[in-house]
């Protein structure tokens, strides 16, 4: 039976089950004695255990029967549950959750058997509880080496396709135009070529960013000609583990090459030779030369036979075990795309549906009888179904618009777990506090939500949150305190992350900014805290003393910054020394569709997003005053910065300048700009199109919307304004 058109339901389903174990194990912890959660854990494995095998992935089947037995044993009451039993049981969910994203990325379980957890398993079972397993681990560990070693030998020989491989660099396949740019560089600029393969470490949250900071760091010694995947698929997290790309460079210092890659936060290793052009060129010819008798020839080197008698034997069964692995590779990425809507908004939405149609009825009608009648268009009804229309189309726009909305739950009912870990990685007793966890937000927005907010969390945990003893002598109880609050305001949706800890200390901050040459010490004297704090949103700034694995070193704020403002956001931080910070994230309700002030510069159009204005003034040129060197005006009581959006966007100057100007007053958190425009046209709904990667340089535009006449107006982006 082909059951791949249920692999949809089966990532879906997999998801919630694994969601309800974690959040029910951790339940356990606090409660072993607890038969109502230990029979919601036994139903979930089970049904994980039935959902695997009736896809045909036995590996998971098999490991998830064995947490089922255990759970069957606690409720039993023959096993009793403690700490080292649920280590055991989050690491079998860690490892069910790992043949889940192989599943999603491949279509297939993988290949990994994870003998060591189902062992633990056994053993708790057999009332070693799991504790054994540490040596027995270890015994295996130098025969499961020697084990590799050989494969691992013949990878290289063979010329590793692994993109997480060593030295995978030398078994790219370039085509003539990727031959054409290495031949260039070499006989033209005179440049020395090195490939490269980086290997970013297994718990790395965002390897989108540290790629790009790779790629920063060679750039400083010369250009990236091929990237491996593309560099698309980099920027878009489409990648394990590791990437390979080929530069040409003028340096021939190749551990200085080397020693700057690695300086990136999170980078495992980093292989690094240099390669000429007639290696690859050989590889393109013997490949379009004979290609079967290359693959021919590789096997014997693959199969390492131990006797020459039995050279010959091996070839089948490697033939026969490529087959998998060509198999898994034809297979796509399965992504999910869906989105559980309750039944009542579908009622909605199907009612506003039925009277859309109603609507359209009617005007058919009133257009028919107009040309059947001498009297001719009866405007007062043709008015009334128009506004008809409009009222329709607004309840339908809000109706499809809940039904993209989800709750944020889905993407912060994994925190609790990871609080949980960090607490016991760090030495840090600390606890997660969460609400508002029903808060509805996009389904685009959620999406992208989870990376920072994982990431600010892991900041609090591990910088916020002080050691049990600095705790004490503060006074403060030893359990830390982090919190995430979400709740929605107008049309945005706040989301408050912080902690009880030690708080941020601006002055130390300012001496690294100092430091670092960012500002002189005269000007670090006049800085507010806002703008003290607002340096550990730069790239590369760092206060950490030592680097972790735990949370970003000088990278990671600014990426949580970057992301956080293309979904249309904001960050804001408030902190006290002593008492502790709290990351404000300000999101828009949706990005789909906005309500927007549509305004005229020279005689073009643009959007300015409703939900950022605060007022439009009409100003004279005369109250226009110079901070600075920067056009300023005083308003009630604020001192806003002018920004004259011509000038930005690169418009001809006016021959006469008007007396007075429009300005649009615009905020972002607790700052505020005037815009100045020619003209204001009104408010508009508009909805918001993607411009890809056509200007995806601009960072002043964040879309276009197509206006009722079918011009297309470009929509601004406040946030990158100001």
């Amino acid at each position: 039976m082909d059951v791949s058109q249920y692999l949809d339901i089966f990532i879906d389903e997999t998801n919630e089950h694994i969601q309800a174990l974690s959040d029910n194990i951790m339940a356990l912890e606090q409660e072993p004695e607890n038969k109502d959660t230990i029979n919601e854990i036994f139903r979930a494995a089970h049904s994980l255990k039935g959902m695997a095998g009736t896809m045909g992935f036995k590996r998971m089947q098999h490991l998830t029967h064995d947490m089922e037995n255990v759970f069957s044993e606690v409720r039993n009451d023959t096993v009793k549950v403690d700490s080292n039993l649920i280590d055991i049981l989050f690491k079998c969910l860690d490892a069910v959750e790992g043949y889940l994203e192989t599943v999603k990325a491949t279509s297939d379980e993988g290949t990994e058997d994870n003998a060591a957890l189902i062992k633990m398993l056994n053993d708790v079972l057999d009332g070693n509880s799991g504790g054994g397993s540490s040596d027995d681990s270890a015994d295996e560990a130098p025969a499961t080496a020697e084990a590799s070693e050989p494969a691992a030998a013949a990878d290289d020989a063979a010329g590793s396709e692994d993109p997480n491989g060593t030295n995978h660099f030398l078994a790219l396949k370039l085509d003539d135009e990727g031959l054409g740019k290495l031949r260039s560089a070499v006989e033209d600029d005179g440049l020395n070529l090195y490939g490269m393969t980086v290997h970013i470490q297994k718990d790395c949250l965002l390897k989108a960013a540290r790629a790009f900071l790779v790629f920063k760091a060679l750039e400083d010694y010369g250009e990236i000609l091929i990237y491996d995947p593309s560099s698309q698929d980099i920027e878009d997290e489409k990648f394990d583990l590791g990437f390979s790309v080929i530069f040409a460079s003028e340096s021939e210092d190749t551990e200085a090459i080397k020693a700057s890659v690695m300086a990136v936060s999170e980078i495992e290793k980093v292989d690094l030779l240099a390669v000429t052009v007639e290696q690859y060129e050989k590889a393109a010819e013997a490949e379009e030369a004979a290609p079967a008798p290359a693959a021919e020839a590789a096997e014997p080197e693959v199969s390492a036979a131990p006797a020459p008698a039995t050279a010959a034997a091996p070839a089948p069964a490697a033939e026969s075990a490529s087959t998998p692995a060509a198999k898994k590779a034809a297979n796509k990425p399965v992504t999910t795309r869906t989105v559980r809507v309750d039944l009542e908004k579908l009622d909605a939405l199907m009612n506003q549906v039925s009277e859309l149609i109603i609507a359209k009825n009617s005007l058919v009608s009133i257009s028919s009888s107009s040309e059947n009648t001498s009297g001719g268009l009866d405007t007062q009804s043709w008015q009334s179904q128009i506004e008809y229309l409009e009222r329709i189309t607004t309840n339908l726009h809000e109706s499809v618009m809940k039904v993209r909305m989800v709750p944020i739950e889905s993407t912060v009912n994994k925190f609790p777990r990871m609080i949980r870990d960090l607490s016991r990685k760090l030495g840090k007793p600390m606890n997660l506090v969460m609400t508002g966890e029903e808060t509805e937000l996009d389904r685009t927005v959620v999406d992208q939500l989870g990376d920072p907010l994982q990431h600010l969390l892991r900041n609090s945990a591990d910088h916020g949150i002080e050691s049990p003893e600095e705790r004490r002598a503060a006074g403060k109880p030893e359990e830390g305190t982090i919190f995430l609050n979400a709740f929605q305001e107008g049309n945005n949706v706040i989301i408050q992350v912080g902690d009880d800890g030690g708080g941020i200390n601006t002055e130390k901050v300012k001496a690294k900014a100092i430091e670092r040459g960012m500002v002189t010490p005269e000007e670090a004297e006049n800085l507010s805290q806002k703008e003290i704090i607002d340096f550990l949103f730069m790239p590369s700034f760092s206060m950490a003393k030592t680097i972790t694995d735990i949370s970003g070193r000088g990278v990671g704020l600014d990426v949580v910054k970057s992301n956080i403002e293309a979904l249309g956001g904001n960050v804001e931080v408030k902190s006290t020394l002593g008492q502790g910070s709290t990351f404000t994230v300000r999101l828009p309700l949706t990005l789909a569709i906005i309500q927007a002030l549509m305004v005229e510069i020279r005689d073009e159009k643009y959007a300015i997003a409703l939900g950022s204005i605060q007022i439009i003034e009409d100003i004279s040129i005369e109250d226009i005053k110079y901070v600075e060197a920067k056009e300023v005006v005083h308003l009630r009581g604020s001192v806003i910065p002018i920004i004259r959006l011509d000038q930005l966007l690169d418009f001809e100057p006016l021959d006469n300048e008007p007396s007075n100007l429009t300005v649009v007053v615009v905020k972002k958190g607790d700052l505020q700009a005037g815009l100045v425009v020619d003209n204001l046209i009104g408010q508009q709904e508009i909805v918001i199109k993607s411009l890809g990667k056509v200007i995806d340089n601009n960072k002043l535009i964040s879309g276009a919307t197509i206006l009722g006449d079918g011009e297309v107006a470009m929509i601004l982006d406040v946030n990158a304004l100001m």
